[in-house]
C-alpha cells in the first residue's frame, strides 16, 4: 500500500504552478505593520495592486462574531463580487494587525474559530450561502495529493497568513519564499512513549520522503541543533521530554514546519525573552493563555512556512504531516501542501506563509 502510494506522490510528474493574479491579499487599514507588509508582499510577488482588499477593523487578536461578518467577511466579499474576482482569486493572503480569531463557543461542537479557516469557507457562502458554524466541516481538498486546486472543482479558498512577532520577521520569510529550492532534509521527531496516531503519521511521512533526505528520531531524544533543514514535523511542546522553547535549527530558504499543538497560533504577540515553554500545571510558564510552543517563534528562527492552532484543534484536526511533507517535497505550493493535509475547515487552523512559495521538482 505505501508502495503504491509513494507511486502515485512521486512519478506523476505534476507541478501545479499557480499565479500572483490569483491571489488577494488582505491589508488591515489600522494598522502600520499591516499596511506595511501588504505593500511589501505586494511588491515582491508582483501581484495586480486590484488584488488588495482593506479592511478597517481593530487590531485585536480576536474578535466577536459580529465584528467578523461586518468588518472582515462583508468587506473581503464586496471586494472579490465588485472586482469580478471570486473565481480568479485560489488564495486569500491575511497579514499581521488583520485578526487571528473569531471568539464562541470553546468545545468540539462549538463555533469558534481562527479567522483564516473562516475565510477558506467565503468561495462556498458567496455560492450558496453561509455555512453551519458548529464544530469542524470537512474539508473538500483534504487528501488530494494530485490533483491540481482550481474552482469549482474545490469550493473554497486557501487563506495563509504573512504573520511573525514584527515586519522584520514576515519580511525575511517573504524572501526566503522567493529564493526557495529543493535541497536539505526533513526531520521528523516522534514522541516516545506514545502510541497515538500521530506518531504513524509521522513514521509514514518519513517513508514516502526520500530516505538519503529523512533524519527519523523514534527515541525520547528531542532534535535540535540540525542543520540545513526544510521540513521539520514533531509534537512540539506536547513532547514531555522537549524543555526548551526552540530547536535550534538553521532552516534553508523555503523550509516549513509542523507540529501535533493545540495552542501554537494563540498570540503573534512576542514573549518576554525570559519565557520557556512548561507544562499545563505550572502557571508560570503561561504566555498569552498557555504554556506551548508558538508558531512565531519558528518564523522569528527562520522558517519560511509554517502551521497552529489559535484554539484545541484536537489531534485528529492538525495537519497531517504524511500529506504536508512529502506533498511539498514533491513540488506543490504552500499553501495546497499544507490545506491538502489539513482535515478541516471553518476550524482552529492556521497556515503562515507564501501560498506560492513551492520548492519545484526534486
Amino acid at each position: 500500500m505505501l508502495a503504491r502510494l509513494f507511486a502515485i506522490v512521486f512519478s506523476s510528474g505534476f507541478l501545479f504552478a499557480q499565479t500572483p493574479d490569483q491571489v488577494l491579499i488582505v491589508v488591515n487599514q489600522s494598522s502600520p505593520v499591516s499596511r506595511q507588509i501588504a505593500e511589501y508582499y505586494r511588491q515582491q510577488r508582483h501581484i495586480p495592486p486590484a488584488n488588495v482588499c482593506a479592511l478597517k477593523v481593530t487590531a485585536d487578536e480576536r474578535i466577536d462574531r459580529a465584528v467578523f461578518n461586518t468588518q472582515v467577511v462583508k468587506p473581503i466579499t464586496d471586494c472579490l463580487k465588485t472586482r469580478h474576482l471570486e473565481e480568479k482569486i485560489l488564495y486569500i493572503v491575511t497579514t499581521l494587525g488583520v485578526p487571528l480569531a473569531v471568539k464562541g463557543v470553546e468545545a468540539k461542537d462549538g463555533d469558534y474559530a481562527s479567522v483564516d479557516s473562516e475565510l477558506t469557507l467565503l468561495y462556498s457562502d458567496m455560492k450558496k450561502g453561509p455555512h453551519p458554524l458548529k464544530g469542524p466541516l470537512a474539508n473538500p481538498f483534504y487528501q488530494q495529493r494530485d490533483i491540481p486546486f482550481s474552482h469549482p472543482r474545490y469550493p473554497i479558498y486557501l487563506v495563509t497568513r504573512l504573520a511573525g512577532y514584527d515586519f522584520q520577521d514576515v519580511k525575511a520569510m517573504i524572501d526566503k519564499a522567493l529564493v526557495a529550492k529543493n535541497r536539505g532534509k526533513f526531520v521528523i521527531d516522534l514522541r516516545s512513549d506514545d502510541d497515538e496516531p500521530g506518531n504513524d503519521w509521522l513514521r509514514t511521512a518519513a517513508i514516502l520522503l526520500p530516505k538519503d533526505r529523512v533524519y527519523l528520531e523514534e527515541s525520547k531524544a528531542v532534535v535540535t541543533n540540525q542543520k540545513d533543514v526544510i521540513g521539520f514535523a514533531s509534537w512540539g511542546s506536547n513532547d514531555s521530554n522537549r524543555t526548551q522553547r526552540t530547536v535550534g535549527f538553521q532552516w534553508l530558504p523555503g523550509a516549513i514546519m509542523t507540529e501535533f499543538v493545540s495552542t501554537n497560533a494563540r498570540t503573534f504577540q512576542r514573549p518576554p525573552a525570559t519565557w520557556t515553554i512548561g507544562p499545563w500545571s505550572d502557571h508560570s510558564r503561561w504566555f498569552n493563555g498557555g504554556p506551548q510552543t508558538l508558531t512565531a517563534d519558528y518564523i522569528h528562527e527562520g522558517v519560511t512556512g509554517a502551521s497552529g492552532h489559535t484554539d484545541e484543534p484536537y489531534l485528529g484536526m492538525c495537519p497531517r504531516p504524511d500529506y504536508l511533507l512529502p506533498a511539498y517535497y514533491s513540488g506543490r505550493n504552500l499553501a495546497e501542501s499544507y490545506y491538502l493535509a489539513i482535515p478541516a475547515l471553518s476550524w482552529q487552523n492556521v497556515v503562515i506563509g507564501d501560498p506560492l512559495c513551492s520548492l519545484g521538482k526534486p
